[in-house]
Protein backbone atom coordinates (compact mmCIF):
# COMPACT_ATOMS: atom_id res chain seq x y z
CA UNK A 1 0.00 0.00 0.00
CA UNK A 2 1.17 3.05 -0.92
CA UNK A 3 2.59 5.44 2.04
CA UNK A 4 1.61 8.84 2.62
CA UNK A 5 3.69 10.77 1.18
CA UNK A 6 3.45 9.16 -2.40
CA UNK A 7 -0.41 9.74 -1.63
CA UNK A 8 0.75 13.42 -0.85
CA UNK A 9 2.09 13.74 -4.78
CA UNK A 10 -0.53 12.02 -5.82
CA UNK A 11 -2.76 14.82 -4.39
CA UNK A 12 -0.14 17.82 -5.87
CA UNK A 13 -0.42 15.73 -9.27
CA UNK A 14 -3.98 15.76 -9.41
CA UNK A 15 -4.28 19.69 -8.30
CA UNK A 16 -1.82 20.73 -11.06
CA UNK A 17 -4.10 19.10 -13.28
CA UNK A 18 -7.53 19.62 -12.37
CA UNK A 19 -7.67 22.54 -10.08
CA UNK A 20 -9.91 25.81 -11.16
CA UNK A 21 -10.83 23.70 -13.99
CA UNK A 22 -14.43 23.08 -15.23
CA UNK A 23 -15.11 19.12 -15.77
CA UNK A 24 -16.19 18.31 -19.30
CA UNK A 25 -16.63 14.60 -17.93
CA UNK A 26 -16.75 12.14 -15.18
CA UNK A 27 -17.10 8.33 -15.42
CA UNK A 28 -17.62 6.40 -12.40
CA UNK A 29 -16.88 2.71 -13.20
CA UNK A 30 -18.60 1.40 -9.64
CA UNK A 31 -21.80 -0.08 -9.75
CA UNK A 32 -23.01 2.47 -6.36
CA UNK A 33 -22.00 5.77 -8.30
CA UNK A 34 -22.63 4.56 -12.03
CA UNK A 35 -24.88 7.49 -12.62
CA UNK A 36 -23.42 10.22 -11.34
CA UNK A 37 -22.43 13.26 -13.59
CA UNK A 38 -20.05 16.05 -12.64
CA UNK A 39 -19.37 17.89 -15.53
CA UNK A 40 -19.92 21.45 -15.89
CA UNK A 41 -18.60 21.64 -12.32
CA UNK A 42 -15.01 23.60 -11.27
CA UNK A 43 -12.73 21.44 -9.26
CA UNK A 44 -11.83 23.52 -5.92
CA UNK A 45 -8.68 21.34 -4.74
CA UNK A 46 -7.90 17.81 -4.04
CA UNK A 47 -6.71 16.77 -0.51
CA UNK A 48 -4.76 14.22 1.02
CA UNK A 49 -5.63 13.15 4.23
CA UNK A 50 -3.24 10.41 5.49
CA UNK A 51 -4.11 7.49 2.52
CA UNK A 52 -7.03 9.16 1.54
CA UNK A 53 -7.63 11.58 -1.03
CA UNK A 54 -10.75 14.40 -1.11
CA UNK A 55 -11.27 16.01 -4.59
CA UNK A 56 -13.76 18.72 -3.92
CA UNK A 57 -15.68 20.05 -6.33
CA UNK A 58 -18.41 22.80 -6.67
CA UNK A 59 -21.85 22.34 -5.01
CA UNK A 60 -20.29 21.17 -1.89
CA UNK A 61 -19.43 17.69 -3.29
CA UNK A 62 -16.39 15.49 -2.66
CA UNK A 63 -14.82 12.64 -4.64
CA UNK A 64 -13.21 10.23 -2.39
CA UNK A 65 -10.97 7.44 -2.79
CA UNK A 66 -8.09 5.45 -1.68
CA UNK A 67 -5.62 3.88 -3.42
CA UNK A 68 -5.17 0.53 -1.59
CA UNK A 69 -2.80 -1.30 -2.65
CA UNK A 70 -3.13 -1.47 -6.26
CA UNK A 71 -4.59 1.91 -7.09
CA UNK A 72 -3.15 5.04 -8.83
CA UNK A 73 -4.03 8.19 -10.30
CA UNK A 74 -2.53 8.90 -14.27
CA UNK A 75 -2.80 12.34 -15.40
CA UNK A 76 -2.66 12.16 -19.02
CA UNK A 77 -4.18 14.93 -21.99
CA UNK A 78 -7.66 14.96 -22.39
CA UNK A 79 -8.74 12.51 -24.89
CA UNK A 80 -5.58 9.79 -24.69
CA UNK A 81 -6.84 6.13 -23.95
CA UNK A 82 -5.39 4.20 -21.11
CA UNK A 83 -3.57 1.53 -21.69
CA UNK A 84 -4.80 -1.68 -22.32
CA UNK A 85 -5.65 -3.72 -19.77
CA UNK A 86 -5.87 -1.07 -17.33
CA UNK A 87 -8.70 -1.46 -14.96
CA UNK A 88 -10.43 2.30 -14.86
CA UNK A 89 -12.33 2.50 -11.95
CA UNK A 90 -12.59 6.85 -12.40
CA UNK A 91 -11.92 9.75 -15.04
CA UNK A 92 -12.28 12.85 -14.22
CA UNK A 93 -11.57 14.99 -17.17
CA UNK A 94 -11.52 18.58 -18.18
CA UNK A 95 -10.65 20.10 -21.86
CA UNK A 96 -6.85 19.88 -21.51
CA UNK A 97 -6.39 17.08 -19.20
CA UNK A 98 -8.00 13.91 -17.59
CA UNK A 99 -7.02 11.92 -14.75
CA UNK A 100 -7.63 8.12 -14.95
CA UNK A 101 -8.08 6.50 -11.72
CA UNK A 102 -6.63 2.73 -11.99
CA UNK A 103 -7.58 -0.13 -9.84
CA UNK A 104 -8.49 2.57 -7.02
CA UNK A 105 -9.17 0.61 -3.40
CA UNK A 106 -11.96 2.89 -3.20
CA UNK A 107 -14.23 5.57 -4.91
CA UNK A 108 -17.20 7.27 -3.19
CA UNK A 109 -19.07 10.98 -3.89
CA UNK A 110 -20.35 11.94 -1.16
CA UNK A 111 -21.45 15.82 0.60
CA UNK A 112 -18.14 18.17 1.36
CA UNK A 113 -19.58 18.52 4.85
CA UNK A 114 -19.50 14.88 5.30
CA UNK A 115 -16.00 14.40 4.71
CA UNK A 116 -15.52 13.21 8.40
CA UNK A 117 -17.76 10.47 7.89
CA UNK A 118 -14.68 8.82 5.84
CA UNK A 119 -11.75 10.69 7.46
CA UNK A 120 -12.62 11.90 10.79
CA UNK A 121 -11.28 8.63 12.62
CA UNK A 122 -7.77 8.99 11.52
CA UNK A 123 -4.81 10.67 13.67
CA UNK A 124 -2.75 13.32 13.05
CA UNK A 125 -1.64 13.69 9.62
CA UNK A 126 2.10 13.24 9.01
CA UNK A 127 2.20 16.08 6.41
CA UNK A 128 -0.70 17.96 7.34
CA UNK A 129 -1.26 20.72 8.57
CA UNK A 130 -2.68 19.06 11.34
CA UNK A 131 0.61 17.33 12.51
CA UNK A 132 0.58 16.97 16.22
CA UNK A 133 3.14 15.08 17.80
CA UNK A 134 1.73 15.67 21.32
CA UNK A 135 -1.74 13.92 20.29
CA UNK A 136 -0.06 10.80 18.22
CA UNK A 137 1.94 10.34 21.36
CA UNK A 138 -1.61 10.47 23.24
CA UNK A 139 -3.14 8.46 21.08
CA UNK A 140 -0.63 5.55 20.80
CA UNK A 141 -0.05 5.45 24.72
CA UNK A 142 -4.05 4.87 24.84
CA UNK A 143 -2.87 0.98 24.13
CA UNK A 144 0.38 0.39 25.77
CA UNK A 145 -0.13 -3.45 25.89
CA UNK A 146 -0.31 -3.23 22.06
CA UNK A 147 3.06 -4.06 20.23
CA UNK A 148 4.60 -0.44 18.47
CA UNK A 149 4.84 -2.06 15.32
CA UNK A 150 1.18 -2.51 15.19
CA UNK A 151 0.57 0.92 16.96
CA UNK A 152 2.39 2.56 14.29
CA UNK A 153 0.54 0.90 11.63
CA UNK A 154 -2.69 2.10 12.90
CA UNK A 155 -4.05 4.50 10.80
CA UNK A 156 -5.88 6.20 13.92
CA UNK A 157 -3.01 6.89 15.95
CA UNK A 158 -1.17 9.16 12.94
CA UNK A 159 -2.07 8.88 9.57
CA UNK A 160 0.01 8.08 6.47
CA UNK A 161 3.02 5.63 7.92
CA UNK A 162 2.91 2.58 6.15
CA UNK A 163 5.23 -0.76 6.19
CA UNK A 164 8.37 1.09 4.48
CA UNK A 165 8.34 3.76 6.87
CA UNK A 166 7.42 1.76 10.12
CA UNK A 167 10.32 -0.37 9.48
CA UNK A 168 12.65 2.49 9.05
CA UNK A 169 11.80 4.23 11.71
CA UNK A 170 11.77 1.35 14.34
CA UNK A 171 15.43 0.53 12.90
CA UNK A 172 16.80 3.82 13.15
CA UNK A 173 15.51 4.23 17.04
CA UNK A 174 16.89 1.17 17.76
CA UNK A 175 13.32 -0.62 18.67
CA UNK A 176 12.29 -4.21 18.36
CA UNK A 177 9.19 -4.45 16.59
CA UNK A 178 7.29 -6.53 18.97
CA UNK A 179 8.01 -4.29 22.14
CA UNK A 180 4.85 -2.87 24.05
CA UNK A 181 3.98 0.57 23.32
CA UNK A 182 4.53 0.91 27.52
CA UNK A 183 8.33 0.12 27.29
CA UNK A 184 8.92 2.90 25.23
CA UNK A 185 9.90 5.99 26.74
CA UNK A 186 10.51 8.30 24.27
CA UNK A 187 7.52 8.35 21.96
CA UNK A 188 7.41 11.28 20.76
CA UNK A 189 11.05 10.69 19.16
CA UNK A 190 9.23 8.17 17.31
CA UNK A 191 6.73 9.87 15.81
CA UNK A 192 9.07 12.97 15.44
CA UNK A 193 11.61 10.67 13.53
CA UNK A 194 8.12 9.46 10.99
CA UNK A 195 7.79 13.03 10.10
CA UNK A 196 10.82 13.78 9.16
CA UNK A 197 11.66 11.03 6.75
CA UNK A 198 8.09 11.45 5.35
CA UNK A 199 8.53 14.73 5.14
CA UNK A 200 12.05 14.72 3.28
CA UNK A 201 10.68 12.44 0.60
CA UNK A 202 7.35 14.06 0.08
CA UNK A 203 8.43 16.25 -2.88
CA UNK A 204 10.32 13.73 -4.91
CA UNK A 205 9.66 9.81 -5.92
CA UNK A 206 11.62 7.01 -4.02
CA UNK A 207 11.86 6.22 -0.08
CA UNK A 208 15.00 7.89 0.74
CA UNK A 209 15.69 7.05 4.73
CA UNK A 210 19.55 6.29 4.11
CA UNK A 211 20.55 9.67 2.43
CA UNK A 212 21.40 8.22 -0.23
CA UNK A 213 19.30 7.93 -3.45
CA UNK A 214 21.25 5.42 -5.62
CA UNK A 215 18.07 2.82 -5.91
CA UNK A 216 20.27 -0.66 -4.08
CA UNK A 217 21.00 1.84 -1.05
CA UNK A 218 17.72 4.10 -0.16
CA UNK A 219 16.74 2.06 3.02
CA UNK A 220 18.24 0.59 5.82
CA UNK A 221 16.32 -2.80 6.34
CA UNK A 222 13.41 -2.65 4.13
CA UNK A 223 13.86 -4.63 1.17
CA UNK A 224 16.71 -6.50 2.64
CA UNK A 225 15.90 -9.57 3.72
CA UNK A 226 18.90 -11.27 4.37
CA UNK A 227 20.83 -9.11 3.03
CA UNK A 228 23.83 -7.57 6.26
CA UNK A 229 23.23 -4.75 7.86
CA UNK A 230 24.84 -1.68 6.73
CA UNK A 231 25.52 -0.74 10.02
CA UNK A 232 26.91 -4.08 12.03
CA UNK A 233 26.29 -6.79 9.44
CA UNK A 234 23.93 -9.03 11.00
CA UNK A 235 21.28 -10.59 8.37
CA UNK A 236 18.43 -8.29 8.19
CA UNK A 237 15.06 -10.59 9.38
CA UNK A 238 11.89 -10.21 8.07
CA UNK A 239 8.21 -11.34 9.84
CA UNK A 240 4.62 -10.51 9.03
CA UNK A 241 2.62 -8.44 12.41
CA UNK A 242 -1.02 -7.89 12.91
CA UNK A 243 -3.80 -10.42 13.25
CA UNK A 244 -4.53 -12.96 10.38
CA UNK A 245 -6.82 -10.73 8.42
CA UNK A 246 -4.45 -7.88 8.90
CA UNK A 247 -0.81 -9.11 8.71
CA UNK A 248 1.85 -6.86 7.23
CA UNK A 249 5.27 -7.57 6.56
CA UNK A 250 7.95 -6.38 8.88
CA UNK A 251 11.83 -6.24 8.67
CA UNK A 252 14.14 -5.49 11.65
CA UNK A 253 17.99 -6.32 12.44
CA UNK A 254 18.21 -8.08 15.41
CA UNK A 255 21.50 -6.81 16.92
CA UNK A 256 20.54 -2.92 16.00
CA UNK A 257 16.92 -3.60 17.75
CA UNK A 258 17.43 -5.69 20.16
CA UNK A 259 14.42 -7.67 22.32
Amino acid sequence: MPEGDAVYRTAARLRQALDGRVLTRSDFRVPRHATADLSGRRVLTTVSRGKHLLTRVEGGLTVHTHLRMDGSWRVMPAGRRPAPGDVVRLVLANEQWQAVGIRLGVVDLLKTAQEARVVGHLGPDLLGDDWDPAEAVRRLRGDPDRTIGEALLDQRNLAGIGTIYRAETLFLRGIWPWRKVREIDDLEGVVTLAHRLLDANKAHGGTVTTGDRRPTDQTWVYGRFGRPCRRCGTRISRGEMGTRSQERLILWCDNCQPR
